[in-house]
């Protein structure tokens, strides 16, 4: 057997392999990030008063405003991203909130993201963060709401068509 077929043979396995493991991880990321968005939103709307001192701190403008939407988003944001539902938009305001964190409590760990890349990597937004991005990127999954709803639809609409 030559050497070429048998690569091109093992690659296709290997991308096999690789798809049917997308949906997995993506539920993975959703569950793990999406309970800890959850809880973490619930937490600052547990005690918005702490928040708003945080935020007031922090520089932030109108910090009982931003503390009740930051809390907001991270909590039904969480729940929605949990569920696969509305996955992708809900993510939008949830990379925002994530952004902020970084340009207000981590702002040094920004200045410095070449020269420290390690500090920036381990400041609490960063796995925030990158969870958004990945759902934001690659959608939730097979195995999610949105993907149910999809089905749903097309089974409905007949294969091909647009809603």
């Amino acid at each position: 057997m030559k050497l070429l077929p048998l690569i091109r043979t093992a690659h296709g396995l290997l991308v096999k392999i690789a798809t049917s493991l997308q949906s997995p991880l993506l539920l993975a990321v959703r569950l793990y990030w999406g309970w800890a968005f959850f809880q973490t939103g619930k937490g600052k709307l547990a005690d918005l008063g702490k928040v708003t001192t945080f935020f007031t701190d922090l520089g932030i403008p109108l910090p009982g405003l931003n503390a009740f939407l930051a809390g907001s988003t991270e909590c039904f944001g969480g729940l929605l991203l949990l569920l696969g539902l509305f996955a992708r938009p809900v993510t939008v305001p949830l990379i925002v909130t994530m952004l902020v964190a970084y340009g207000t409590a981590d702002l040094d760990v920004v200045k410095n993201i070449f020269s420290e890349p390690d500090k920036f990597l381990a400041a609490d937004p960063f796995l925030f963060l990158f969870a958004s991005v990945l759902v934001f990127v690659f959608g939730p999954g097979a195995l999610s709401l949105d993907h149910l709803i999809r089905r749903r639809q097309g089974a409905t609409l007949g294969e091909g068509q647009e809603a």
